[in-house]
């Protein structure tokens, strides 16, 4: 994937850098596996705002994506890659040898015409799905599951891979695109490569009415507001926290900065071998 930039002709396009689609093959999904997308606006099923900056967009349609790779053993040709609004990655249509169409996420390499599988024997190639016990130390996952048939969980994003490290013990150690070294169990499965869209992080949409076309709406910061609305908010002239200086805070006063809200006994912390920020050393 390539980035297009602009002559700076104008604001909008001093900054603006965008995608050139070019490894897109095919525009229109395949309707049997697209299914209406409601927005929430931020709201939950009572109707109230949960989380805020969420509104307007362009209309979606969601796009069926295997994240189990639910066909064992069968082979299926690339028919094409294809642009998903739900998702920063890029989604390939493959064709199973009995007919069947299904939807998995496109690492960075496969091309149409390319045939991939999920099994346990088959060849660790770019797109295939294996269980970690059968993939080589080493290799760049993605796609990875955290229990044994709950579907990929990590790794799912754009330019996104984790690495297999080793084996012990019935569990594959892995290095999480964080940095964190976690214990999954061998019969999870994986998906080899990295996933495609490499360059979506230098990604820069270039105006804010683009950021609106995706959804998003704008995040005003405490500083800006009234008393009343943030305690951050008012203060004589330009003043850091409300007047005083106070830590930043949300709206409803929990610390925004090194508050660590993860449960202090969660059970998941058993699998975790190495944080993605260690301690530093005194």
């Amino acid at each position: 994937m390539a980035l297009k930039n602009y002559r700076p002709l104008t604001p909008t396009l001093r900054f603006k850098s965008l995608p050139t689609f070019e490894e897109i093959t095919k525009w229109k999904p395949a309707k049997s596996l697209v299914e209406p997308k409601k927005k929430t606006g931020g709201r939950n099923n009572n109707g109230r705002l949960t989380s805020r900056h969420i509104g307007g967009g362009h209309k979606q349609n969601y796009r069926k994506v295997d994240f189990k790779r639910r066909k064992r053993g069968v082979t299926a040709e690339v028919l094409g890659i294809e642009y998903d609004p739900n998702r920063s990655a890029r989604i390939a249509l493959i064709k199973y040898t009995d007919g069947e169409l299904s939807y998995i996420l496109a690492p960075d390499g496969l091309h149409v015409g390319s045939t991939v599988a999920a099994g346990d024997d088959v060849a660790p190639d770019v797109g295939n799905a294996l269980p970690l016990r059968s993939i080589p130390l080493g290799a760049n996952i993605h796609n990875i599951e955290l229990a044994p048939g709950r579907g990929g969980q990590i790794a799912r994003s754009a330019g996104q891979q984790a690495t297999l490290n080793n084996l012990e013990g019935g569990y594959a150690l892995v290095k999480m695109p964080s940095g964190e070294i976690r214990r999954i169990h061998e019969n999870a499965y994986a998906t080899i490569g990295q996933v495609g869209n490499v360059d979506h992080m230098n990604v820069a949409s270039g105006k804010a009415g683009r950021t609106r076309w995706k959804g998003r709406r704008s995040h005003v910061r405490g500083m800006a507001m009234n008393p009343i609305d943030h305690p951050m908010g008012g203060g004589q002239g330009k003043s850091k926290g409300g007047g005083g200086r106070h830590h930043p805070v949300s709206p409803w006063g929990q610390l925004a900065k090194g508050f660590k809200t993860r449960s202090k006994h969660k059970p998941s912390d058993r699998f975790i071998l190495e944080r993605r920020r260690s301690k530093k050393k005194s």
